[in-house]
């Protein structure tokens, strides 16, 4: 079924173009490179899958309870509006949830699929290229991946939200090289990883932990790149073009806090804008989860040397200022290790049930030679 038929609230059009601006860069200097940049390339290299193959396809999904996180962390839960519903209703907005979720996610791939695209193009560093490149193919598997969930799985799609759409835009129409890291390396990936990780982490059921599991995987890389390139660069900038980028960081964190509040779907059902933001506000569980989506965002940022007054403030004014002394290496080699557990019991768990269905035949093939015995002697 085409996407445009799924959507529970049709885009204006089938496109959506930004202006590019900045200039194509070549180097002609082949045989030199960072280290630490090339060892990234050289294990994006050696971690490609595919997602047709890696993922368990065949494993059941109910879209009324998709991802088997506690209602309680809908804003809704708890108010009028909540009691006025049926279990059909309330049925049907998990539904809706789980897809504005999981479309979001999709929308974002595919901005940074983008953006990973847009740095091989204008970075002027040919490591930096050639990182940026495998990226580009990790993002198009994430979009797949995510696509062929909501088409199969969940069955509607929701069109990509206003503020991530103006942070993407804001990101690719600036002309300096280094602001599809920072939009999307920093931001938008650091923000999704976070997302990914609390729902990886609660929820059930197996497919989408596979799913979550295995990007995360590819996202870790994504990061440590972005602070690479970015850390090494912002010690040769200007305090003035300092200030610029934490500017740009500070906006895209109040926009992607807004990103969070999902009254798209909470429209849909009826109930009035005002009246879903108030209940976003307002709800306890959706403030711990709005704070938890900065744990990867802040110590980032605070790595690469981006950590000014203002923008302290403003993760202060946020709540958040103290996750810039987590441990995002601790974080990122936690989620190499799910990913690599995860693929260790579905391939334990796959050859007990091979090596069960080998005894079985060996079983039957015994029980039909002492039957075959049997019969030649009663001849």
């Amino acid at each position: 079924m085409p996407t445009f038929d799924m959507y529970a609230d049709g885009p204006d059009a089938p496109h959506w173009e930004v202006p590019a601006s900045g200039a194509a860069r070549f180097s002609w200097e082949y045989d030199d490179g960072r280290e630490r940049l090339l060892a990234l390339y050289q294990k994006g290299k050696d971690k490609q899958w595919d997602g047709a193959r890696r993922i368990d396809w065949g494993l059941e999904v109910d879209p009324y309870d998709a991802l088997g996180t506690p209602d309680e962390a809908m804003s809704v839960y708890g108010s009028r509006y909540w009691a006025m519903m049926s279990e059909r209703d309330r049925a049907e907005l998990r539904r809706h949830y789980a897809s504005w979720q999981f479309s979001q996610f999709l929308h974002g791939e595919q901005g940074a699929m983008v953006c990973a695209a847009r740095i091989v193009e204008s970075a002027p560093d040919l490591d930096a290229k050639f990182f940026s490149a495998t990226q580009t193919m990790d993002e198009a598997r994430h979009a797949e991946i995510y696509g062929r969930f909501l088409h199969e799985k969940i069955g509607l799609v929701y069109p990509v939200d206003d503020t991530l759409q103006a942070l993407l835009g804001d990101t690719l129409r600036d002309s300096r090289w280094d602001m599809p890291y920072l939009g999307m390396q920093v931001l938008v990936e650091g923000l999704a990883l976070a997302a990914f990780g609390l729902i990886r982490d609660t929820t059930d059921k197996p497919l989408p932990r596979q799913i979550l599991a295995y990007v995360m995987q590819d996202e870790a890389r994504h990061v440590a790149f972005g602070r690479m390139a970015l850390r090494d660069y912002y010690r040769q900038l200007t305090d003035a073009e300092l200030r610029e980028r934490e500017e740009f960081v500070v906006e895209g964190c109040h926009l992607m806090r807004d990103r969070l509040r999902g009254t798209q779907v909470l429209e849909n059902f009826g109930i009035p804008r005002a009246e879903t933001e108030r209940l976003s506000e307002e709800s306890g569980g959706l403030r711990l989860f709005r704070k938890l989506l900065f744990s990867r965002i802040v110590p980032c940022v605070k790595d690469i040397g981006l950590w000014g007054r203002r923008l302290q403030q403003a993760y202060v004014d946020l709540g958040v200022l103290e996750l810039g002394d987590s441990d995002l290496d601790l974080l990122m080699n936690q989620d190499e290790e799910i990913a690599e557990r995860l693929d260790a019991e579905r391939f334990a768990a796959e050859e007990r049930e091979r090596m069960a269905e080998i005894h079985a035949t060996v079983r039957e093939g015994a029980a039909g030679d002492v039957q075959a015995d049997g019969e030649d002697r009663a001849r």
